[in-house]
């Protein structure tokens, strides 16, 4: 009787034991400033995400704390800073597309999360 509890107790724990543990994901590398020299361009995703592609090929993320009025539709943003470095403490104004002179909201930046680079498609 008891030899037959064991035997079960081992075969319903055997799938358990065989799972290999998950191996937890690599936090993304981030920074909190970019070389302006080595920014190349910028896209924005959408009200509260701008990706920086740099020089090199990589392309930095930044999640804005807050959603920016504006960025989203508009698309465009300036920026000044009086170090040669975009940074997380920055302030970006979103450009009013086809109102010259109109200024738009004024936004803070977040961190730089570098993204995963994108598949190599084959010919």
């Amino acid at each position: 009787m008891m030899r037959a509890f064991l035997l079960t107790v081992m075969l319903l724990a055997a799938p358990a034991i065989a799972q290999p543990a998950a191996v937890p994901a690599a936090a993304p590398e981030t920074r909190s400033c970019l070389p302006m020299p080595q920014i190349r361009g910028s896209d924005v995703v959408d009200g509260q995400t701008i990706d920086f592609r740099l020089r090199d090929g990589s392309v930095w993320r930044n999640r804005l704390p807050r959603s920016c009025p504006g960025l989203g539709f508009d698309r465009a943003f300036s920026y000044t800073t009086s170090i040669p470095q975009l940074c997380n403490v920055d302030i970006i104004r979103v450009i009013v597309l086809g109102n010259p002179g109109l200024t738009g909201s004024t936004c803070g930046l977040g961190q730089f999360e570098r993204q995963p680079p994108k598949p190599v498609k084959n010919r």
